[in-house]
């Protein structure tokens, strides 16, 4: 490829906060939950590169791009309705060529550019984002290729931090730099619910909890485990060994594993579901919560039966 710019090329990253950054000098976009992407249109040729600088092209056959000469930063994403799906779009990742070609027709991926760093032989890396922003909109793309939308109005990006995966703010003035986090604000967006505590997992040292397991029960009374939470001092760690023996039925749970949890221990002690937690978290996955989520208080006043899953859909 005869660009100014070529992979392995490290995406500039953002810093998180818990709030908008606000004032002169921002603009505001969606978050996505996809695949970063740097993508590289060499006129008919693309190479598609991910966020830790591996190729992604032969993965995504139906990403066509407009011929031309330039380097986009974007997002890799499959739609669900008005939400993106994150595990349909890992489904894509598969060694089979056949595979790949089905789900392409089945589960087409959409690239979402919301930058551009280089156009016609130059790199526009040094520029403010205002610039290349505004040669991006100038660049014209089509289907599956879409510009994110972007608002320079906090209040217009308040549905995103409702709706959508978060916001990412980018100041204005900022140059790219390729690996850094500088010039960009990520706020995801952050929901809240209550789970039955199914289990705990012992952590690396003896005598220590490392993780709750977290249940939701679906609508025929059956208590399914949606993810786990640790987020526990060293302290609490050991304190709550002893809190939860009254409550074990001494049996041990076991998690079906999966691509994210290979080589890991899954075993677990069992506990009646009388416990209840409240825990916030950012992105679920097949039914599940995709990190692990964050407890924020024990709720004695909360009934088990009362912990459904249609929460995670809310």
């Amino acid at each position: 490829m005869a660009l100014p710019l070529s992979p392995p090329l490290k995406p500039q990253l953002a810093r998180s906060r818990s709030e908008l950054p606000t004032g002169e000098g921002w603009a505001y976009e969606p978050k996505y939950d996809g695949f970063r992407a740097i993508a590289f249109v060499d006129g008919d040729e693309v190479e598609l590169q991910s966020r830790g600088g591996k190729s992604l092209t032969r993965y995504f056959p139906e990403l066509r791009f407009e011929p031309g000469s330039y380097v986009l930063d974007g997002e890799i994403v499959v739609a669900a309705g008005a939400h993106e799906d994150f595990d349909a779009l890992g489904q894509r990742i598969h060694p089979a060529a056949s595979r790949i070609a089905r789900l392409a027709e089945e589960t087409p991926a959409t690239f979402v550019a919301f930058d551009l760093l280089a156009r016609d032989g130059e790199s526009l890396l040094e520029l403010p984002f205002a610039a290349r922003r505004e040669a991006l909109e100038g660049l014209g793309v089509a289907d599956p290729v879409r510009l994110a939308p972007t608002t320079r109005e906090p209040g217009d990006a308040q549905p995103w931090l409702r709706e959508a995966e978060g916001v990412i703010a980018k100041q204005l003035d900022a140059p790219y730099r390729p690996g850094e986090r500088t010039g960009m604000v990520k706020v995801k967006r952050v929901r809240t619910i209550d789970c039955v505590v199914a289990g705990w997992r012992p952590g690396k040292e003896p005598d220590t909890v490392g993780s709750l397991i977290l249940g939701l029960y679906d609508d025929e009374g059956q208590l399914h485990v949606v993810g786990h939470t640790s987020s526990f001092t060293a302290k609490r760690k050991r304190e709550l060994v002893a809190e939860l023996a009254p409550y074990e039925t001494g049996e041990r749970g076991k998690g079906d594993a999966s691509r994210w949890t290979a080589g890991r221990e899954l075993e677990w002690v069992d506990l009646r579901p009388e416990l209840v937690v409240e825990v916030s978290f950012d992105h679920t996955s097949a039914g599940r919560i995709r990190h692990g989520a964050k407890l924020l208080r024990w709720r004695d006043d909360k009934a088990p039966r009362d912990c459904r899953l249609d929460q995670l859909a809310a």
